[in-house]
Parts: structure tokens; C-alpha cells; sequence
């Protein structure tokens, strides 16, 4: 079989957690040559063990392929989004694949069946497990019930994107936070592969991921808050009529009338204000957000 002549990247995640990466690397060095001609791997180190970095270096040197491959050491710990923007940067290929786990449960065939379906037009391929947590399934269901993506999110163990497809989501955001989103909302045609599976090695970093998502992507924030403001100034309206019954019906404590009064009507206009505030800051989250970056070390070419 030939082998395909466009440059692949693939960027791949470690940390202190990845017990085996020599052997999740070496199982996508021998699925890679086996099908294109030109690639790389980008390992990011983010405090992975030193054994862990030793066996890659020699499994370079064991290979019988020609694979280029990079260890990006990150100077201090971060999160997981920033280290792959870091690997994304690196990247010089056509098609970069995104693995931010090294713990695979799926078959690495995926990995071409991805690459053909990114080959029909797709400029971004998620891979996908047909199981999710519930903790991830009530996630995404609010993700996409206030986001204006054209595509739905959901868990993935891995993602194809090609590089106009990067190019482009780099032009839109200096970094990309979560990348995920970006992709889904750049307007570029996106398809999903489902095996049967689950992802694992994704839940450390999940909650602050999720509600900076939640606050960068999505409406989710403003709308709740213009609820909350709107269900707040109805009580302050009823405690308002409830002193304007008492005060007709006769004999209110002295004072209480124009107390409560006041005090109704300042929150009701601080609740309005409030959800005002919130629509502004809202906005100006979204235009200034982007100016996330990343520590690296040091970058060895292996």
C-alpha cells in the first residue's frame, strides 16, 4: 500500500499520571509509518517522570522508522490546554492529531479511519467513545444548550484538525482556552467517529476547564444571572404590593410602610442594574480573553 505523502503532526500529553506513554508512542509510531510518508510527535512533558522521558528517547533510538519527534518540557505545571497549544505551536503538519491523553481504550486504526474522513472534506475529525460520565454528560448538555456553535461537543479521546483549520482558530484567538469550542464555532465542516469505549485520564483538570468554558463560550453566565435578577425583582415587586396591601388595609406599624417601600424598590433597581452589569462584563470577557500563553523549558529534538 502507498503511503500518503501530506505531513502529519502528533501532538501527545504527558504528565505525572501517564504510567505507560513509551507504549501508547510506540503503538502510534508503528500506525503512522505504516501510512504516511512524512510525520512527527510532539511529546509535551507537563512533570512527567524522568523514566518516562528516558524510555521515549530510547524508543526513538529502538525504532526502525524515521520518525522526528520533540519533547516539549514545560517549566512549571499547567493545565492541559496550555500545553497542547504549546505541542499545536511546535506543529508544522498538514493534519495535526490532538491525543491530550495517553491513556487509549480505542483502536489504533482509528487514528487512519480519521485521517480518510478528514480526506472527504472534514477539516476537523473528533473521535469519540459512545459512553460518557454523567458528570460529563450534564457538562455538555449545558455547554450546547447555551453556546451558538454550529456543531454539539461532546467527550472525545482524540481529534484530527488540519492546518487551515488551525491557521484559522489561531487568527480568531491569540490561544485557544478550549479548544474544542473554537473548533465547533469556526464555521468549517466537523465530523465524529463513535467506537464503542470510554476515555479515561481527562479528570484532573476537568472542573476549572469547564467553568472557564462555560464563562468564555457560552451565554450560560448572563442568562443565569438575568434569571436570577429577574426571579429577585419579581419577589422585591411582590414584598412591594404585599406594604401597599398592608398599608391599605389599615393600621401598619409606624415607619413600616415607607421602610419597606424603599427597601423593595432599591432592589428592584439593583437587581436590573445587576443583570446590566453582568451583559457588559460579559462582553468584555469575550473580547479580551486570548491573552492565556504557556511556560516551556526547554524543546529536545530526540
Amino acid at each position: 500500500m502507498s503511503r500518503e505523502q501530506n505531513f502529519i503532526s502528533a501532538v501527545v500529553y504527558l504528565d505525572n499520571m501517564s504510567l505507560a506513554p513509551e507504549k501508547f508512542i510506540g503503538g502510534l509510531i508503528s500506525c503512522l509509518d505504516e501510512h504516511f510518508m512524512h510525520y512527527e510527535i510532539i511529546a509535551v512533558n507537563n512533570g512527567a517522570s524522568d523514566e518516562a522521558c528516558r524510555k521515549l528517547k530510547a524508543l526513538k533510538s529502538e525504532s526502525a522508522s524515521s520518525v522526528h519527534m520533540s519533547i516539549i518540557n514545560m517549566s512549571v505545571h499547567q493545565s492541559r490546554e496550555q500545553c497542547m497549544n504549546a505541542g499545536l505551536d511546535l506543529s508544522a503538519g498538514d493534519y495535526v492529531y490532538e491525543f491530550d491523553s495517553d491513556d487509549a481504550e480505542y483502536d489504533l486504526p482509528l487514528i487512519w479511519k480519521a485521517y480518510q474522513s478528514a480526506l472527504q472534506g472534514s477539516d476537523i475529525v473528533e473521535v469519540c467513545p459512545d459512553h460518557e460520565s454523567r458528570s460529563s454528560r450534564a457538562f455538555y448538555r449545558i455547554f450546547n444548550a447555551y453556546s451558538n456553535s454550529a456543531y454539539a461537543l461532546r467527550t472525545n479521546a482524540f481529534t484530527l484538525i488540519s492546518r487551515r483549520a488551525l491557521n484559522r482558530a489561531h487568527d480568531s484567538r491569540a490561544t485557544l482556552s478550549y479548544r474544542k469550542a473554537v473548533y465547533a464555532s469556526m464555521g468549517l465542516k466537523m465530523s465524529e467517529i463513535v467506537f464503542p469505549g470510554k476515555v479515561r485520564g481527562k479528570e484532573r483538570d476537568r472542573f476549572t476547564l469547564a467553568a472557564d468554558s462555560l464563562a468564555l463560550y457560552t451565554d450560560f453566565g448572563y442568562k443565569f444571572s438575568l434569571r436570577f435578577a429577574l426571579t429577585m425583582m419579581l419577589a422585591t415587586i411582590a414584598g412591594m404590593l404585599y406594604t401597599v396591601s398592608v398599608w391599605l388595609a389599615g393600621s401598619p406599624v409606624s415607619g413600616w410602610t415607607t421602610t419597606m417601600f424603599v427597601l423593595t424598590f432599591g432592589l428592584t433597581g439593583i437587581f436590573a442594574a445587576f443583570a446590566m452589569v453582568m451583559k457588559y462584563l460579559s462582553l468584555v470577557l469575550r473580547m479580551s480573553s486570548g491573552g492565556q500563553g504557556y511556560l516551556v523549558e526547554s524543546i529536545e529534538k530526540v
